[in-house]
Order: structure tokens, then sequence, then C-alpha cells
């Protein structure tokens, strides 16, 4: 029997990740910050793939799944005012969305969670405290595409319940 996985809670550095696609987040960049936080409504409770060896360099500890707890999503700038999305907590920076980075994570340590922070920036993975995983958004994108039906497709309707059949007739 499989032990169950180490639980984490998602600290997103959503500018960070958000950036990281050059697919035109900049002409509305609290519109790309929506989409954002709506996909990260999906992981909440799902299993994960260690980021452990994932393109950006980052280490995990060893290469166990995770669970995802809580997800909390950072925000700043324009993408502040984005309106909250059912399973995702916003951290709505004051300024400095890579201080509050670190102060969630201080946060979650405090509490006895393990904050997996997820950003590609060098100088802010430099400010995490210690015990924080770390993961590049590479690694987060492509938990996201693994929950996300393809494109164009709506996830497959459940089986259909047969409607209970009715009792023969006692004819007798």
């Amino acid at each position: 029997m499989n032990p169950s996985p180490a639980s984490v809670e998602l600290v997103v550095d959503a500018a960070n990740v958000v950036g990281s696609r050059p697919d035109g987040w900049w002409r509305d960049r609290a519109a790309a910050a929506t989409r954002l936080v709506q996909a990260l409504a999906s992981l909440p409770g799902t299993v994960v793939a260690s980021p452990v060896g994932d393109a950006a360099g980052d280490t995990a500890g060893d290469a166990a799944d995770l669970r995802v707890g809580r997800v909390l999503a950072v925000v700043e700038g324009q993408a502040r005012q984005i309106p909250q999305v059912s399973g995702v907590s916003l951290v709505r920076a004051a300024a400095d969305g890579d201080g509050a980075v670190v102060t969630t994570c201080r946060s979650v340590l405090a509490d006895g969670g393990v904050p997996l922070a997820v950003t590609a920036d060098r100088g802010l993975r430099a400010r995490l405290p210690q015990g924080t995983v770390v993961a590049g958004p590479r690694w987060l994108l492509a938990e996201l595409a693994a929950l996300a039906p393809p494109a164009g497709r709506t996830p497959p309707a459940p089986p259909a319940t047969p409607a209970p059949s009715e009792p023969e007739p006692d004819l007798g």
C-alpha cells in the first residue's frame, strides 16, 4: 500500500506565472490573472507530481507525489482587482508581490504547513524561507494542463443512472 502523499499549500506568484507564456497577457493583465486563478481552482485536493527536477532546476526533496491543500495566489498591480474565485485564496499585494510571496510562505510554515512556491524569479527564490518547496511556472502549467479537458472538448458526462424498473404486477 502506498503511503498517502505529503500535503503542500501552493503559493503562486501569479504575475510571474502569467508572464511566463507569450499569449498576449500584456494586453489585459487582470484578465490573464483571472484566467490563471480560475484554472488554479481545480487544484485543491488533487495529487500532483513532485516538481523535483523540473526544467527550472527545482528541488523538492524526493520525487513522491504531493497533495495540494490550499491554493494561495499572490496578485499585484492591475490584478489586485480581480474577483475572488472559489477554491483559491487571493493575496492582494499592497505593493511588492515578491514580498507578499515571502510573507505568505512564512505564514504557511508558521501554521505548520509546507509551502510550495511557484515562481521562476531567481531573486525571489533566494528570499524564500527554509522549508519552502519551489517549482517553476512550467511545472504548474503542465499540472493544470493534465487536469483540463482537451481544448474545444467538454469532459465526458457521468454515466446515466438507469431508471428503477417497475415491479412485475402480481396477477395471482
